[in-house]
């Protein structure tokens, strides 16, 4: 008998979805969807908790490491790539492991996240520590890969957190700051890429989001540190200057070039006395 509810394994509330029509089942989805945000809403508290935890460990140098399998695994990997670029941060510094490898990315591995060990034995890859900070991200609350992670970091004195969609599940257990967003029964059963990964998504954008900002990676609203990797990162450097300083976009556009961002090329001006 299991201690917790399944709430993401419960039927869905809908009824004979290929007898609806495609107008039909895209507002069944959308209605649901939109729950999503208000779920979220009420964790913001532990949410809080868990960015707090987060900025500590990243502001003294350590590293924050998302552990997960399929779905919530890939979210993960997401998050933690889409940093660099956007803050600016070193590729070392948020990190995303799922279950059966970068192989998995694209395809399933096979029972890869039944392995209780694999989880610690790919932190251990990466030198993992005390300064550190993992947070697993399990929909369901019971993916052995993340459950056996956080459990082995606890044991190690390494900080964890969480983020699942069912209350009381043992992934909770192992988390110092679990986050958990009651996403309720998905329109196809158990299909938690759907809400529940819609919700892990929205955490996650919070998270690092805010932690960043906490960093000094943001200034009044703009992305000051973010890598010059494309023709529209570097336009919308280019223009972020030039508004700052009030300089033509030609002028702006040598700064940013020669500087690599938005911050460094408004010192060089600053510093340059011009």
């Amino acid at each position: 008998m299991n201690e917790f509810q399944r709430i993401t394994e419960q039927d869905s509330p809908y009824r004979h979805l290929e007898q609806k029509t495609l107008r039909e089942l895209l507002e069944i989805i959308n209605r649901e969807d939109q729950t999503v945000p208000i779920a979220v809403q009420q964790a913001i508290p532990q949410i809080e908790a868990l960015a707090s935890a987060v900025y500590q460990k990243l502001a003294e140098g350590g590293r924050l490491f998302y552990i997960g399998a399929g779905t919530s695994g890939r979210l993960g990997i997401v998050d933690a790539s889409e940093c660099p670029p956007t803050f600016g941060v070193p590729h070392g510094m948020v990190i995303g492991l799922i279950a059966g490898g970068d192989g998995a990315i694209r395809r399933a591995v096979e029972f890869a996240e039944d392995d209780e060990k694999g989880a610690w034995h790919d932190l251990l890859e990466y030198g993992i520590s005390e300064a550190d900070i993992v947070v697993g991200i399990a929909a369901s609350g019971t993916t052995p890969y993340v459950v056996g992670g956080l459990e082995q970091c606890r044991k190690n004195g390494i900080l964890t957190g969480c983020i699942t969609c069912n209350p009381g599940s043992p992934v909770t257990r192992q988390a110092d700051f679990p986050v958990v967003v009651v996403t309720g029964p998905e329109v196809v059963t158990g299909s938690t890429r759907m809400k529940a990964g819609t919700a892990q998504k929205l955490v996650l954008n919070m998270l690092t989001t805010s932690v960043m900002i906490r960093l000094g990676r943001v200034e009044d609203n703009k992305m000051v540190r973010m890598q010059l990797a494309n023709n529209k990162l570097i336009d919308r450097a280019t223009r972020i200057v030039s508004e700052k300083l009030n300089i033509s976009y030609e002028k702006a556009r040598m700064l940013v070039l020669n500087s690599g961002d938005v911050k460094s090329a408004i010192s060089l001006y600053k510093n340059q006395g011009q």
